[in-house]
């Protein structure tokens, strides 16, 4: 149960939940609107810090909870916003409703936000071969040494100062930034996640810089922020 991240476990000795048990792995929500506010909420903290601290009544502990956050959700309450046979009959108050159970300072700290369009019937049937996941791996790979061989880390873990130092745009980048902050009014939260992020981009490219493509690239993944 998920709720054990914060709530449950009661009685005087706090036990870590879900959130310790992904240590160093992947914590995968599905529907995330349907998990209650305080359970959605009580992932700001580790998202954050990397740690969760339970208070009880007796004693207050604090459990390691670095871990991955992958989740996932409908577009509406349907489930059929934006499908190509209009099976969507969603009001715009019952879309907007739905995806504000989903806090800002949650999404803040919620890197990439992307929506999965539904695939036309003969997408689905062709046949058309992707790239090989070898071959992504080893691009992973390479970004993953230049990032440990740049700062000793990889650019997840970077502190802001270590941001300041490491994911400087160019001119260019800097430019389309912050206009990006204006148009999307982005926190300062936010705004070193796209920098870090478009770290990574340009990494995975194989480039020293961190270039107006990289940052656009970075800015496109924050969907919900469009919303």
């Amino acid at each position: 149960m998920i709720a054990s991240i914060s709530k449950s476990h009661s009685g005087s000795n706090p036990r870590p939940g879900e959130i310790s048990m992904a240590l160093h792995g992947v914590l995968f929500l599905d529907e995330l609107p349907e998990f209650d506010r305080s359970v959605l909420e009580a992932l700001r903290e580790p998202l954050e810090s990397g740690h969760i601290t339970i208070s009880r009544a007796a004693r207050r502990a604090e459990f390691p909870a670095q871990f991955q956050l992958i989740a996932a959700m409908n577009p509406c309450p349907c489930g059929y916003l934006g499908h190509y046979n209009g099976k969507c009959h969603c009001t715009p108050d019952q879309v907007a409703h739905y995806r504000s159970r989903i806090s800002g300072p949650l999404l803040d700290r919620i890197d990439i936000q992307i929506e999965v369009p539904v695939v036309p019937q003969d997408d689905l049937l062709s046949k058309t071969p992707g790239e090989a996941s070898v071959s992504i791996q080893a691009r992973v790979e390479i970004a993953r040494r230049r990032q440990l061989a740049r700062q000793q880390k990889c650019n997840a873990a970077l502190s802001v100062t270590e941001i300041d130092a490491f994911c400087t745009p160019d001119a260019q980048g800097e430019t389309l930034l912050k206009l990006a902050i204006t148009r999307l009014d982005l926190s300062a939260r936010a705004y070193h996640r796209v920098l870090k992020l478009a770290r990574s981009i340009a990494d995975l490219a194989g480039s020293e810089t961190i270039k107006a493509m990289h940052i656009a690239e970075a800015v496109q993944y924050r969907r919900m922020d469009k919303n």
